[in-house]
Order: C-alpha cells, then sequence, then structure tokens
C-alpha cells in the first residue's frame, strides 16, 4: 500500500525550524548547531537508533557541532507521516541536548 504524500510546504506549517528543500525532489530540512561535537554526535546517535526503529532513514550530514538533516520517504517519492514523525522527534532530541 503507497503511503500518501503531501507538499513539503504544508508539512512545515506543522513543524519549527524546518524549511522546504531547494533541492530536486520533495523534501524538507532543518540545520542545527549544538555545542561542540560530542553533543552533535550524540544528537545523532539518538536520532539513528530511532531511524532503525521506525526504517526510516534521515539524509544528513555533520561538521563539527553542525548537523543538517534532509527528511523525505524515498519509496513514496515525497514527503510523507513518516517525514513529519521523524521531524518532531528530532525536534526533541534537539531540544533535550541544547541544539538550535
Amino acid at each position: 500500500m503507497a503511503r500518501p504524500t503531501f507538499a513539503p510546504a504544508d508539512a512545515i506549517k506543522t513543524l519549527t525550524g524546518w524549511s522546504v528543500s531547494s533541492g530536486d525532489r520533495p523534501a524538507i530540512e532543518r540545520s542545527l548547531k549544538f555545542q561542540d561535537f560530542n553533543t552533535a554526535f550524540a544528537f545523532m546517535t539518538q536520532v539513528a537508533l530511532k531511524a532503525e526503529t521506525m526504517d526510516h532513514h534521515p539524509e544528513w550530514s555533520n561538521v563539527y557541532n553542525r548537523v543538517t538533516v534532509l527528511l523525505t520517504t524515498h519509496d513514496a517519492g515525497g514527503v510523507t507521516e513518516l517525514d513529519t514523525t521523524m521531524a518532531r522527534f528530532i525536534d526533541a532530541a534537539a531540544k533535550t541536548l541544547g541544539g538550535e
């Protein structure tokens, strides 16, 4: 059964700090800054563990204390409820670690 997709602009209406990706496919993204590399890595570890349980993995990059996250549901070809659920988890994890 195919997952319903929705416009990234609609997805970010319910999220704080997320934007529509400027890339060539429908996605949402957020950049976060942490106190240092260890805190950024701790954040990524929390998200990675959640991603495994959801079987929904973010695209991301890390440079020292900054993490950029892009979310899209590849098999659906766009943004789905999986992405907004993951985005809310990311927001909560970042908040507990002082991410901004």
